[in-house]
């Protein structure tokens, strides 16, 4: 073969080879010791997600992904079309601490009837009798009566394990609620999440994954309401009810570092919300939204091992980062598969399992469950200001067709507004 030949093939095998990037579990800068993502996992969303180590499709003049990237698990996805652009373990059953109670609120914000806002309610000593110890709190009070719209935000802003239970008696009791994220879960086709406790309290055999967390977070941020909670910063919170006196009330502060910009870390741009969450168990836990140019994407990370402070929101911004400058210069490794009540038209799978799903059933034995990472503050390239949200995005389009779920996903993503003291 004469050289020029030899040559053009060379290079034509390396553009190849650099199109279709995989990974190694170890090359994300995890320890040898630390507990190892299964061989088999789910392949819900495509078989390459699957897969253990980082799927990356790369094409010409993509960005590589970030180096430092330690989390047991991760993902970035396009929120709107559902395309996963790059995942690492992304169905790694792992403990999800409070990043749950994104399906909380998504099982129990769809009964508007039952839990309307301005519903009160006065709790009772039973209401609070099962929390965790050392559980998150908002600081809710026995025989002081607080409305569902003031538990929301004690949920989303707090974390409060004790607004979870508030609102979870208020729904019919903590089992019930239990039953009733477990089957939202199956509908939403997450199929990795065994539920044990509403908050995300660490409980044997309660697993999710990245893949399933961006899902819930996919479908919370179709209700307003959800919208709303997620990326208000800080409220006010009914405190203590003196006779004869106004009651008093107190501020509280969203726990999103990335939202608000506190201790250390840099607001990111563009960001509206969603959960995060930690405990010993889980490690942290952290899903986000974003927006920037028209562009709005999902990112989840789960028990990075970095022992930076407050590694899950660095990396969180990294992989954002990316996923930003790298739209339209990969393939995506798969999609977020619709919930199955989309697949029930003429020719479709009615099982639910999606394009790229595989049937099974939901996660019911027991997850590899990590340790605790430590937290720790540093700025993040490109996050600034006070990460504005940009206001609104457009209209919902969802059509369906032979079961096929086409989706044109453009929600009004908060504005600044979100970021001022709410009553």
């Amino acid at each position: 073969m004469p050289a020029l030949k030899k040559a053009a093939l060379a290079v034509t095998s390396a553009a190849l080879l650099s199109a279709f990037v995989v990974t190694p579990a170890s090359a994300a800068g995890g320890d040898d010791d630390a507990p190892k993502p299964p061989a088999d996992m789910s392949q819900v969303g495509g078989a390459q997600l699957g897969r253990s180590g980082t799927q990356a499709n790369l094409l010409a003049g993509a960005p590589v992904l970030p180096k430092k990237l330690t989390g047991r698990s991760w993902m970035v996805s396009d929120a709107e079309s559902g395309e996963v652009l790059a995942a690492h373990n992304a169905h790694w059953r792992l403990p999800p601490a409070s990043t749950l109670k994104m399906l909380f609120a998504d099982t129990l914000l769809e009964d508007q009837a039952l839990l309307p806002k301005t519903r009160e309610y006065t709790v009772k000593d039973e209401d609070l009798a099962d929390l965790g110890e050392g559980s998150s709190l908002v600081g809710i009070k026995e025989d002081l009566s607080y409305t569902v719209h003031d538990l929301w935000l004690g949920v989303f802003l707090r974390s409060g394990n004790d607004a979870v239970h508030v609102l979870a008696s208020m729904y019919g009791g903590v089992p019930k609620t239990v039953q009733a994220m477990q089957e939202r879960a199956v509908e939403l086709q997450a199929l990795d999440t065994h539920v044990v406790s509403p908050d995300g309290y660490d409980a044997p055999d309660q697993v999710s994954s990245a893949y399933d967390l961006s899902l819930f977070a996919r479908d919370g941020l179709q209700n307003a309401d959800f919208r709303e909670y997620c990326s208000t910063a800080e409220a006010q919170f009914p405190g203590e009810k003196k006779k004869g006196k106004k009651r008093e009330t107190f501020g509280i502060q969203n726990t999103n570092r990335l939202l608000t910009g506190a201790d250390g870390v840099d607001a990111y741009k563009g960001i509206a919300g969603v959960k995060n969450g930690y405990t010993s168990h889980a490690g942290n836990t952290f899903t986000g939204v974003a927006e920037r140019n028209g562009k709005v994407l999902l990112v989840t990370v789960m028990n990075p091992s970095s022992d930076e402070t407050h590694a899950v929101y660095k990396e969180a911004a990294r992989l954002l980062d990316w996923g930003f400058a790298a739209s339209g210069k990969v393939t995506p490794v798969g999609e977020l598969v619709p919930p199955k009540s989309a697949l029930v038209d003429e020719g479709s799978d009615t099982e639910g399992t999606g394009k790229g799903a595989e049937a099974q059933t939901p996660a019911g034995g027991k997850g590899e469950h990590g340790a605790g990472a430590a937290q720790a503050a540093a700025a993040t390239d490109g996050s600034s200001g006070v990460g504005i949200a940009l206001g609104v995005v457009g209209g919902v389009l969802v059509l369906l067709a032979g079961g096929v779920f086409l989706v044109n996903r453009r929600w009004p993503l908060p504005d600044l507004m979100r970021r001022r003291s709410r009553p």
